[in-house]
């Protein structure tokens, strides 16, 4: 198939999309409904979301989502993409290198090596393809330090979709991202209303008509004392710091055993454009 070139978006019939990466784009911590009922659990994310918005203006919307929470650049290159090319999408989202970059020695520079050889693979099959960047994590007392790491590889990124003609989203710049409440307990994965958020902005990027705006400001929030803060801060330490640092010494992953939640491509049912 052919990508969309200067084709407006919603003046397509039928169309193909192909989501590829880690926890991100799983859709982590985003859970459907029914979520209790389905064996460990069943999450929707932005990407699903962009699927539902889309399938609200076209008439038959495909969509696979290939993404695995925990995985790193060279798995999903070696997993993801062999398949995402073989179905020969109309439309492909990349989110990958994240898990790398903030591991002990990620070196940007080369993981950046692999993303390029990832875009090259799927600009090949004529899809367009949407990438995106890496989250600002200044406002996380925990990974501050990893600003400058993250920032080298959005340059990076950044070179290589503007020599392989990819859409940019650009979520270093998002700073609606720097509330609390954007995120989930466990600090890493977005809250639904951070999805809600991020599926508006990818629409937006494709040109897709949306109702709402994904930087609308939040409400008035009740101020917390600093007792409250503190007790909070070791909560999150013990359920999700501690582990998340012993799977990083252990070499474990929250993906061990987990496969792609949509690993074909099928119809997607049309959903609002805004929940």
């Amino acid at each position: 198939m052919s990508g969309f070139g200067t084709t407006d978006i919603t003046e397509r019939d039928i169309l193909s999309y192909v989501a590829l990466g880690d926890s991100f784009t799983e859709g982590m911590s985003d859970p459907y409904p029914d979520s209790d009922t389905v064996p460990n659990g069943r999450y929707r994310g932005w990407a699903d979301r962009v699927a539902e918005h889309l399938a609200s203006h076209i008439d038959e919307v495909r969509y696979a989502n290939l993404a695995v929470r925990g995985r790193l650049i060279r798995q999903i290159r070696d997993e993801q993409v062999p398949a995402a090319v073989e179905m020969a999408p109309d439309l492909i989202t990349l989110c990958a290198g994240g898990n790398d970059i903030i591991r002990p020695g990620g070196d940007p520079d080369e993981v950046v090596q692999i993303f390029e050889s990832i875009v090259a693979d799927l600009t090949a099959t004529g899809a367009r393809v949407v990438v995106f960047t890496g989250f600002d994590t200044g406002m996380h007392s925990v990974m501050r330090h990893l600003r400058g790491k993250i920032a080298t590889y959005n340059m990076h990124m950044r070179a290589v979709a503007d020599r392989y003609g990819c859409d940019v989203v650009d979520v270093w710049s998002m700073r609606i991202f720097d509330d609390a409440r954007a995120w989930s307990t466990d600090r890493l994965h977005l809250s639904s209303e951070g999805h809600r958020r991020m599926s508006l902005r990818v629409c937006e990027v494709l040109g897709l008509p949306t109702v709402g705006a994904w930087n609308e400001p939040w409400p008035p929030r009740e101020p917390r004392d600093w007792r409250t803060a503190r007790q909070e801060d070791l909560s999150w330490a013990r359920e999700y710091l501690v582990p998340w640092i012993g799977r990083r010494l252990t070499g474990r992953s929250s993906g061990d055993n987990v496969t792609a939640k949509r690993p074909t491509l099928r119809r997607c049912d049309p959903g609002s454009r805004t929940d």
